[in-house]
């Protein structure tokens, strides 16, 4: 590909997500998927838009041609996710899932099944789901008690219930498959013994048409705060004895292979509170500059003085510059990761390869809960910005607020991920993924620190980079002692630190290469004065994304990065109170 060809693909996209997808936002939101004589039906509104959506191939834009997809990278990928789930993420739920499910097979289906499934689920003819939670079983899959019987065949007879499925039942297409995680008759409890199956709606004959139902029975769909217009439902499968399953994969293995798509899934999520948040972002500027209120504070008391609009109010300014460093920093991130899976699949050694996946290995738990967690913060500041209006419906912030809520819960919880970050991943590779991605902060801290615009941002930067590594040592040494209830008790807090110190260095990075472009323009442009160049940005596009890219990094070094110390500090106090109380004591 040119740069060319991928920004005539992102063109495309916005083209989709704003002509096509963002207007059915409010409509979906208000009608919500509807639970009648067991059948689910989506909003009307999504029909024409999962038509044309997958008329343009854009489920399977980031895989092989082979398997019916253009073969886009994953940076550019996430770039058309951004905007998709932007314009309506209850929609972007339906084709996401899809996708997880088809990469299931795609990686661990014989040919039978990829020729009997995975096409039709990339081409968006077929839908899919990821099947996993069940009324008893929740985070803790330990206790899966779906069941699965072997057959004469090879073939498998699925019961149980799962709920809080997503896109678990709806009308968009003719058939829906799910990958519903069961153990087999005899084998041992725990995850260990859990192994994954295909489980379509409807069965498929060898012919690849479509057969009878599969005794897949919808229970009903949960009435939700958020993302009304994607179904969530509880499934029954087998409840007539009749419920048919393929083995995906070894037996026993079903958990090693469903985190490909929990993973994908988990990145998805961050990705979410990136959507919500640039939406809501976008919103609250544009409010800002139309919205007339108050006289501008540098009038003082004069009677005279005309009301402005309210970006003119420094507090206004304020709220909207921590929503914007937030976003490009989560933004850079979640590409990052992105870019990450890119260079791992065109590694030229097993040691580069595993390099860029410990990357990825790391930071996943870190764009699902660090994003998801800001991205629900910044509709809320966004809805602030608002004012009253914003908790109205008539204005699309509160419907923001609320699709991105769910972000913080499922696909594991922010203290579940903050866990798996303290306890699995700074160790993983026996703390190689962690050296190497603290080691690329060093490396752009170094680069940066003698930059004359920059040099004191990026060496706020380098405080609150060292009392994070600090505190992940204080971690280990904690551990050795026996004191593991530290780094468990402040798992979410370091989580958050971490993600700080990552958002720092993506901003810093893209100040310094924005820096330097804004130089080169004022030069061209004879803006050699500051208010040559103030006048500039108003003119020039390129001089005011670039100030703005500048002027992200400087705020939220001052304003985050400068608190990072302290916090590291607070948590090697060990303070103990939460676990000391007795649940008595929480009563009063």
């Amino acid at each position: 590909f040119t740069k060319d060809d991928l920004l005539m693909v992102l063109r495309e996209a916005e083209k989709l997500a704003v002509n096509i997808i963002a207007p059915t936002l409010a409509e979906g939101d208000k009608e919500g998927c509807t639970f009648k004589d067991g059948k689910v039906s989506v909003p009307k509104c999504f029909h024409e838009v999962w038509k044309k959506y997958n008329e343009g191939g854009w489920l399977a834009a980031g895989e092989s041609p082979e398997v019916g997809g253009q073969g886009l990278p994953r940076t550019v990928n996430f770039a058309i996710t951004e905007l998709i789930g932007a314009a309506n993420y209850a929609f972007q739920m339906y084709p996401g899932l899809t996708h997880g499910a088809a990469g299931l097979i795609h990686s661990y289906g014989t040919e039978e099944q990829k020729n009997k499934y995975m096409y039709k689920m990339y081409s968006g003819e077929w839908a899919g789901t990821m099947c996993l939670t069940e009324p008893g079983a929740g985070s803790d899959l330990n206790l899966v008690k779906t069941t699965a019987k072997k057959l004469p065949d090879g073939k498998y007879l699925i019961t149980g219930t799962k709920c809080f499925i997503s896109s678990g039942d709806h009308d968009l297409t003719e058939n829906i498959v799910h990958p519903v995680l069961a153990r087999i008759e005899g084998d041992p409890p725990g995850t260990k013994g859990i192994s994954l199956f295909i489980v379509p709606k409807i069965r498929v004959n060898d012919d690849g048409s479509l057969g009878e139902p599969n005794d897949v029975n919808t229970g009903g769909i949960e009435h939700k705060m958020g993302i009304k217009g994607s179904a969530t439902a509880t499934l029954n499968f087998g409840e007539n004895g009749k419920c048919i399953g393929e083995l995906l994969g070894g037996q026993c293995e079903g958990m090693k292979i469903m985190f490909q798509m929990m993973n994908e899934a988990r990145l998805g999520t961050g990705m979410q509170g990136l959507d919500s948040a640039s939406a809501a972002y976008e919103h609250a500027v544009q409010y800002a500059k139309e919205r007339i209120q108050g006289n501008d504070i540098m009038a003082g008391k004069d009677p005279n003085a005309k009301p402005v609009t309210i970006i003119n109010h420094p507090d206004i300014r304020r709220k909207l510059m921590w929503m914007k460093s937030h976003i490009e920093g989560m933004r850079s991130m979640c590409y990052f990761v992105a870019y990450c899976m890119d260079k791992s699949t065109v590694a030229k050694t097993e040691e580069e390869k595993a390099n860029w996946e410990g990357y990825l290995d790391l930071m996943t738990t870190v764009v699902k809960a660090y994003c998801s967690d800001k991205g629900l913060l910044i509709c809320s500041t966004g809805m602030d910005v608002y004012g009253g209006y914003g908790y109205c419906s008539e204005y699309p912030m509160e419907q923001y607020l609320r699709d991105e809520k769910i972000a913080t819960i499922y696909e594991g919880t922010n203290g579940i991920q903050a866990l798996t970050l303290v306890g699995r991943g700074l160790g993983q590779r026996k703390g190689m993924n962690a050296m190497n991605l603290f080691g690329e902060v060093q490396k752009n801290i170094k680069k940066m620190k003698e930059h004359k615009e920059l040099g004191k941002y990026t060496a706020i930067l380098e405080e609150a980079a060292n009392a994070c590594i600090e505190l992940t040592m204080f971690f280990v040494q904690a551990g050795k002692a026996g004191n593991f209830l530290l780094p468990i008790l402040n798992a979410y807090k370091f989580m958050e630190i971490f993600g700080d110190v990552l958002v720092g260095h993506f901003l810093i990075d893209a100040a310094g290469i924005a820096a330097d472009k804004l130089a080169a323009i004022y030069k061209e442009k004879g803006a050699d004065t500051p208010e040559k160049q103030k006048a500039l940005q108003k003119e020039n596009k390129e001089a005011a994304f670039y100030f703005g890219r500048v002027a992200s990094a400087r705020f939220f070094a001052v304003e985050i990065l400068t608190t990072v110390k302290a916090r590291c500090e607070a948590v090697k106090m060990d303070e103990k109170a939460p676990l000391e109380m007795t649940e008595e004591a929480f009563a009063y």
